[in-house]
């Protein structure tokens, strides 16, 4: 690959072997790009497996933001509990309540968007 191959384009600074991972099974379609919309307006892309489940998408998530903290020397950490107490993933208006569940089987296919939502109190 060369330095101006467009893959090699979308990886920032101090790239970890992951992300250079991800990259590929991206481009041999063996993984795919879910958009997490969040409150505040910010989309984030997140790369899993094709057949991943939710809580593989809340685990890339996870790695994602603590990667980007990392760089940006922002806080360290998060209560991800905290954090799951609190929010949850919708795709289309349904929640993404079973952790077990594939992310295909709520319907959801590469470059499409899932909501960070705040819970509502009970």
């Amino acid at each position: 690959m060369a330095a101006g191959d467009p893959l090699l384009c979308d990886l920032p600074p101090q790239v970890t072997p992951e992300e250079i991972g991800s990259q590929v099974a991206l481009e041999y379609g063996q993984a795919m790009t879910v958009r997490v919309c969040k409150a505040d307006g910010e989309t984030v892309p997140v790369v899993v497996v094709q057949n991943a489940s939710v809580l593989d998408l809340k685990k890339a998530l996870r790695r994602h933001v603590q990667l980007r903290q990392a760089r940006q020397g922002g806080v360290q950490h998060l209560s991800w509990k905290y954090i799951w107490r609190t929010y949850h993933l919708t795709y289309a208006g349904e929640k993404l309540a079973d952790d077990r569940k594939k992310l295909r089987e709520y319907g959801i296919r590469n470059r499409d968007e899932v909501s960070f939502i705040k819970k509502l109190r009970k």
